[in-house]
C-alpha cells in the first residue's frame, strides 16, 4: 500500500471514530452524509474497525417502514490504557477503557525523584494495573505519563521539570524498554487539558481553557480539537508570570511568580503560618476555617482569587476561550476562591468574562495521562504521538 493511502485509511479511521464520539452512535449511512466519505470507504473502514474491536454494531429498533439502518457504536471496552501522573512523592495511576473512564487505580511512592527510582515505581504500578484488566477488555493500548514539564512529545524525553530536577530524561524510552509497550508523555496540564476536550467538560467547547491550581499553577488552550503548546511546548505557564518581583524565591528560580504566592501549598502556608499552625494542617481545615469565618483564611483566599483572576484575564484577552475549566488541589476552597477570581476576570476582561466551571475529579489528571495514550485514536488533528512502537 503507497504511503498516501496509508495515510488516507488512517485518517478515515480517526475521523470516524472522532465523529462516533463526539455525537454517539450514527448508522453507516449517516456517517458517509456527516463526514463526506463514500459509502464504499466507510463500509470499508468499519469492517476493519469491528474486527479490531474498536466499534461494535448496537441495536436496531423497528420502525413504522420496517427495519432502521444498523447503528455503530464505539467499543470503549474493546481496550484499556493506563495513565501515570507524576507528583511530589507519589505516582497517580490508573487503569481506564478507551473512554478515559477509570477501571481500577492506585498509588505508589517513590524513593527519590530520580529517575531511576520513579521509572521503579512506575513499573511497579503498570504490572499491578495490568493484572486488574477485566478478562474481555482487549489489549493494552499504550501508557501515558504526564509531569509538570517541558516535554518533547515525539520523542517522550522530559527536556526540563524544575520541580523535579529533570534534564533531558528519555523517560519514556526507558520505560517502554521496561514494560514493553508503546509509552506516551505530556506535560500534565497539557494532557489534563487533553482529557477534557476528548471526554471532559471541554468536550462540545471549540475553544476552550484548562486552568490547574495545585502545586503550580499553569493553563492549556485548546481550539478546535488542538492543544496550543507553543513553539517549544512551554504554552500556559501561568504561574511564572511576575506578580511582586519583590516576591519569593518560585521553584524555577525567579522571585515574585504567581504561584510562589497562590500556588495551594503557598495558599494554605500563609495561613498556617499566620495563625500559627502545625505543618500537619491542610487546604480541608482552611476551608472549614475560612466557611465559620475565619477572618485569616477568608482574607487569604480573596487575595489569592483576586490575583490568579488578574492574571488569567490576560490570557483570556487573547485567547477568547468559550470557558475555563479548573482543576487541582486548589478547587476544593470553592466559591471561596472562585467568587473573588471571576470578580477580578470580569473586571479586567475585553467583554464578557467565559464561566470558570471546576472539575473536582481528583483522578481525571491520571485519565488525562491516559488520554495521551487514547489521543492517537480518537483525534486525528492532534500532534506528535510519543513513541508508538515498542521495541
Amino acid at each position: 500500500m503507497k504511503i498516501d493511502q496509508r495515510m488516507t485509511r488512517a485518517m478515515n479511521r480517526r475521523l470516524i471514530l472522532n465523529l462516533l464520539r463526539r455525537e454517539g452512535p450514527a448508522s453507516r449511512a449517516d456517517i458517509a452524509t456527516v463526514t463526506g466519505l463514500s459509502p464504499a470507504a466507510v463500509t470499508f473502514v468499519v469492517a476493519d474497525l469491528i474486527a479490531e474491536g474498536y466499534l461494535r454494531e448496537g441495536e436496531t429498533q423497528p420502525g413504522a417502514s420496517g427495519r432502521r439502518p444498523i447503528p455503530l457504536e464505539l467499543n470503549y471496552a474493546g481496550h484499556y490504557a493506563i495513565g501515570i501522573k507524576m507528583n511530589v512523592g507519589t505516582l497517580g495511576c490508573v487503569l481506564t477503557d478507551l473512554s478515559t473512564s477509570v477501571l481500577s487505580s492506585l498509588t505508589v511512592e517513590y524513593k527519590s525523584s530520580k529517575p531511576e527510582d520513579v521509572l521503579d515505581a512506575a513499573e511497579q504500578a503498570i504490572v499491578r494495573l495490568r493484572r486488574t484488566a477485566p478478562d474481555l477488555q482487549g489489549k493494552l493500548i499504550g501508557i501515558g505519563f504526564s509531569m509538570p514539564a517541558t516535554v518533547d512529545i515525539e520523542q517522550a524525553i522530559c527536556v526540563q521539570s524544575r520541580r523535579f530536577q529533570w534534564e533531558n530524561v528519555p523517560f519514556g524510552r526507558m520505560l517502554q524498554q521496561r514494560v514493553n509497550a508503546p509509552v506516551w508523555m505530556e506535560d500534565d496540564t497539557l494532557a489534563f487539558a487533553l482529557a477534557q476536550h476528548l471526554f471532559g467538560l471541554g468536550r462540545h467547547h471549540k475553544i476552550f481553557t484548562a486552568l490547574a491550581l495545585g502545586v503550580g499553577i499553569a493553563c492549556a488552550t485548546v481550539n478546535d480539537g488542538v492543544i496550543h503548546r507553543g513553539a517549544h511546548g512551554r504554552a500556559g505557564k501561568l504561574g511564572h508570570v511576575t506578580h511582586d518581583p519583590n516576591g519569593p524565591l518560585c521553584e524555577c528560580g525567579r522571585r515574585g511568580c504567581l504561584q510562589a504566592f497562590y500556588s495551594e501549598p503557598a495558599i494554605v502556608e500563609a495561613w498556617r503560618s499566620e495563625r500559627g499552625l502545625p505543618a500537619g494542617v491542610d487546604r480541608y481545615a482552611m476551608k472549614e476555617a475560612a466557611i465559620q469565618g475565619d477572618p485569616v483564611a477568608r482574607r487569604i483566599l480573596q487575595e489569592a482569587g483576586k490575583a490568579i483572576g488578574y492574571h488569567l484575564a490576560d490570557a483570556v484577552n487573547i485567547m477568547d476561550p468559550e470557558v475555563v475549566i479548573v482543576g487541582a488541589e486548589a478547587v476544593s476552597f470553592g466559591d471561596l476562591l472562585f467568587g473573588p477570581m471571576r470578580e477580578s476576570l470580569a473586571a479586567r476582561c475585553y467583554d464578557e468574562p467565559p464561566a470558570i466551571v471546576p472539575d473536582e475529579r481528583d483522578d481525571f489528571w491520571s485519565s488525562g495521562a491516559a488520554a495521551l495514550a487514547t489521543q492517537a485514536l480518537f483525534n486525528f488533528e492532534a500532534s506528535g504521538s510519543g513513541l508508538k512502537e515498542a521495541e
